[in-house]
């Protein structure tokens, strides 16, 4: 059966919204064995995937909002205030009496695999529900972003079902990226994943998420299964080696990555991918918008802090002057 295919929304259909965990982030400066003994940290720097998605959002000038919890303390405050410093829009982002903000404790292993030690669940970041606010925001949404690393918090399927009908009653768009860390995997809804994954009007996958997303073993037999099944346009995300884009019609294109040191890897997935996002609504061709988007997510990983890569156009045209990229 031939599917309808649907574009991303323009700017002008409305704000980039999306809902999920807001942490902060603290993490190892020596690399080791997991949090097995006494060690140095770094922090707290704000974190969460939807929450750095969608600040590197509106650091490009999108408009964007956020569906979110975060405790009445310190951590909360450091950032409610980075994101509205930057243009997010917070008004669907409760503040809790009772449950601090949530938290992700970061080691690198000595071959460069992070281990995280997460409090979500039990946090304000897992008490994230419908509200009124989230109604508000999503009923003047045009285009929502969901992340796979989310789909562990309990209140997160009522928020995106109402935030897609209402997205989609306004003619607003979808975007979806697996980013499914191993320590969260086990309390995702996998029927609410491939619904996810079925309605995207883009796709953003990083290496084997592609295949796992289709279900199959080969890149190929992978991205003609999900045209199959509706999804618009793929982009897959391949860290230092840069990225590609598949459209329906089989047309494939390759954007080299950037050559840089890597300090701190998170985060750069979710300020690629929103700048490809940002890109695509206010108008640029895919091509463009993978060059963005490789320069965002090169510029973060130079960066401590998964936030603190943000930037906008100005500092990206800047980057890309003066970094030398891959042939």
């Amino acid at each position: 059966m031939s599917l309808s295919r649907r574009e991303i929304a323009a700017e002008a259909t409305g704000p980039t919204i999306v809902a999920g965990e807001i942490l902060v982030e603290i993490m190892a400066t020596d690399r080791g064995m997991g949090f097995l003994e006494p060690l140095t940290l770094v922090g707290p720097y704000p974190s969460g995937a939807p929450a750095i998605f969608i600040d590197q959002v509106a650091r490009l000038g999108g408009g964007a909002g956020l569906i979110g919890c975060v405790g009445r303390d310190d951590f909360g405050t450091i950032n409610l205030e980075r994101l509205k410093r930057d243009g997010v829009d917070v008004s669907a982002v409760d503040v809790s009496d009772r449950y601090p903000t949530g938290s992700a404790f970061v080691r690198y292993r000595r071959d460069g695999i992070r281990d995280f030690v997460y409090n979500i669940a039990e946090s304000a970041a897992g008490q994230i529900h419908l509200t009124t606010a989230a109604r508000l925001l999503a009923d003047r949404a045009g285009h929502l972003h969901v992340m796979g690393s989310t789909l562990s918090v309990a209140g997160l399927k009522e928020i995106v079902a109402y935030a897609l009908k209402a997205v989609r009653a306004r003619g607003g768009s979808t975007s979806f990226d697996p980013n499914m860390r191993k320590e969260l995997i086990d309390g995702a809804d996998g029927e609410q994943f491939a619904a996810l994954v079925d309605d995207a009007d883009l796709l953003l996958p990083s290496g084997d998420e592609l295949l796992a997303a289709a279900g199959v073993d080969d890149q190929h037999q992978a991205v003609t299964a999900l045209f199959a099944r509706g999804v618009g346009e793929i982009v897959l995300k391949r860290g230092a080696d840069g990225s590609s884009w598949f459209g329906a019609d089989g047309t494939r294109i390759d954007c080299a990555g950037f050559h840089v040191e890597e300090v701190d890897p998170t985060g750069a997935g979710d300020c690629f991918g929103a700048t490809y996002l940002t890109c695509r609504r206010q108008g640029m061709e895919p091509g463009k918008a993978l060059f963005y988007a490789n320069a965002a997510g090169a510029r973060n990983v130079t960066r401590r802090g998964p936030m603190e890569g943000t930037a906008g156009f100005d500092v990206l045209d800047d980057f890309i002057a003066g970094t030398a990229r891959a042939t």
